[in-house]
C-alpha cells in the first residue's frame, strides 16, 4: 500500500510547545517526581457563584440541549456590548458588531481563514503568541515578524516596519495588548498610530485582548481609538478575566462587514455554543468591580512571590508589568532561557517557560505564571533556593 502523507500544511507547523512540554511533565510525574508547573496561564480559581448557578439552572431545562444559533443568543451579545461600554468606553452594536466564539483562540483561525489568501503576508510580533504564526502558515500565508524590544517598552516601532519592509502584500497585523508574554500595557498614542498605519497601508489590525482585567489598573481596547472599527478587529475572552478558560467563551468585535466575513467561516466550523454556557457568560459579564478587585488581590499576592523567584534567579523585570504572568530577563551567565528553564526543571522539578518559544527576541527571558496557589509558589521558592545555594 502506498504511504499516506498528511496535507502539506501539516508540515508547516509543529505540535504546540506546551502540548509537548506537558507530555514531558506527565512522564516525570509518572516516575514519581513532584513537578510544579509554573508555565501555563490556566486560571486555578473558579468563576463567580452566580455564573455556576446559571449554568446549572439552564442545564436542567428540557429545551436547551439542541443546536444553538451561530451568532449566539441576543442576551449574550448585549452583555458583551454592555461590558465593552462600561469598561472600555466602546460602543458596539450587539446585533451586527459582536460575534461570540468558543474561545478567542478559535477566533485567530476564523479571522485568518476569512481574510488571508495563500501568499498574503501577516505581521506578527516577536516575541508573541505562537498561535499567530502557526495559524498563518496553516492557511498558506507568509509570516513577517516585527520586533518588540524592551528598550522600546515592548511597543511596535512602526517607522522601522515601514522602513525595512515592502508592505504591499501585507494583509493583516497581529497585536496583543496588554501584551503576552511581556506584560506591557497598551500605549494609547501608539495605538492611535497603529490604526493610522493600518488605514494607510490597507492592513487589518487585529488586537488579541484577553488580559486587560488582570492586575491592570486601566483596561483598554484598541476599538476605543477613533475610527478603529473601520480597519480593526478585537478578540476578547472570559478565560482569564473570569476564570473560565475551560468553558471556551470568547468574542470578536469589529464593523459589520468584517463580522459577516468571519461568520461565514465560523458557521461552517461549529454548530453553536451550548445554551447553558451562554447564560452563564451573561452572568459573568455582569460581575461588578468587586469581582475583579478580589481576584486581583489574589494575583497581586502571588506576583510578589513570583518576583521573589525572579530575584533568586537574578533576573531583571519590570514590577509594573500587568497580566497573568511575570516576564524577566535572565542573567548573562546562561546561554539562553532554555538552559535556565531546563536546569530548574531538572534540579528543582519546577517548570518555568523559556521565552524563546515566543520568538527570537524572547531568547533571554523567562515567563512565570500566576496560576497557582501561594503554597505552591512558596514550595517552588524553597526548591529553587536550594539550587541557588548549591
Amino acid at each position: 500500500m502506498k504511504m499516506i502523507r498528511p496535507a502539506d500544511r501539516v508540515n508547516n507547523v509543529q505540535e504546540y510547545y506546551f502540548s509537548v512540554k506537558l507530555k514531558q511533565i506527565d512522564k516525570m510525574r509518572s516516575e514519581g517526581k513532584d513537578v510544579i508547573n509554573l508555565g501555563i496561564g490556566s486560571p486555578d480559581r473558579k468563576p463567580a457563584p452566580d455564573v455556576i448557578e446559571a449554568l446549572t439552572q439552564t442545564a436542567q431545562l428540557d429545551n436547551v440541549h439542541g443546536y444553538q444559533s451561530y451568532i449566539g443568543i441576543p442576551a449574550l451579545r448585549k452583555a458583551f456590548a454592555n461590558w465593552y461600554g462600561k469598561n472600555y468606553g466602546v460602543e458596539l452594536d450587539p446585533a451586527s458588531e459582536i460575534l461570540p466564539l468558543m474561545g478567542s483562540k478559535e477566533g485567530i483561525m476564523h479571522i485568518s481563514m476569512a481574510f488571508l489568501n495563500p501568499g498574503d503576508e501577516v505581521l506578527i510580533p516577536d516575541p508573541g503568541y505562537p498561535t499567530y504564526q502557526a495559524v498563518a502558515r496553516l492557511v498558506g500565508a507568509e509570516v513577517r515578524f516585527y520586533d518588540l524590544r524592551e528598550e522600546n517598552s515592548w511597543q511596535p516601532d512602526l517607522a522601522a516596519i515601514e522602513r525595512d519592509n515592502d508592505l504591499s502584500r501585507v494583509k493583516l497585523m497581529w497585536l496583543n495588548y496588554p501584551n503576552m508574554p511581556t506584560g506591557a500595557q497598551a500605549d494609547p498614542e501608539v495605538m492611535k498610530k497603529i490604526i493610522a498605519f493600518g488605514k494607510k497601508h490597507s492592513i487589518i489590525i487585529c488586537n488579541d485582548n484577553p488580559y486587560s482585567f488582570v492586575l491592570n489598573p486601566k483596561p483598554s481596547s484598541l476599538l476605543a481609538v477613533e475610527g478603529a472599527k473601520d480597519i480593526a478587529i478585537e478578540l476578547n475572552s472570559l478565560s482569564k478575566s473570569h476564570n473560565m478558560a475551560g468553558w471556551r467563551i470568547g468574542m470578536v468585535a469589529s464593523n459589520k462587514e468584517f463580522i459577516d466575513y468571519i461568520l461565514r467561516v465560523k458557521s461552517n466550523m461549529d454548530s453553536g455554543m451550548f445554551r447553558g454556557l451562554q447564560d452563564a457568560a451573561v452572568k459573568a459579564l455582569e460581575c461588578d468591580d468587586d469581582w475583579y478587585r478580589q481576584l486581583n488581590e489574589i494575583y497581586a499576592e502571588r506576583r510578589k512571590l513570583v518576583f521573589e523567584i525572579m530575584d533568586l534567579l537574578k533576573c531583571e523585570y519590570d514590577p509594573g508589568q500587568v497580566g497573568l504572568f511575570v516576564w524577566g530577563r535572565i542573567p548573562a551567565s546562561y546561554t539562553d532561557a532554555g538552559e535556565l528553564s531546563d536546569l530548574i526543571l531538572d534540579k528543582a522539578n519546577v517548570f518555568l517557560t523559556p521565552g524563546f518559544i515566543f520568538g527570537t527576541n524572547g531568547s533571554r527571558y523567562i515567563r512565570i505564571s500566576l496560576c497557582c496557589t501561594v503554597e505552591v509558589l512558596k514550595e517552588a521558592i524553597r526548591r529553587i533556593n536550594l539550587i541557588v545555594k548549591n
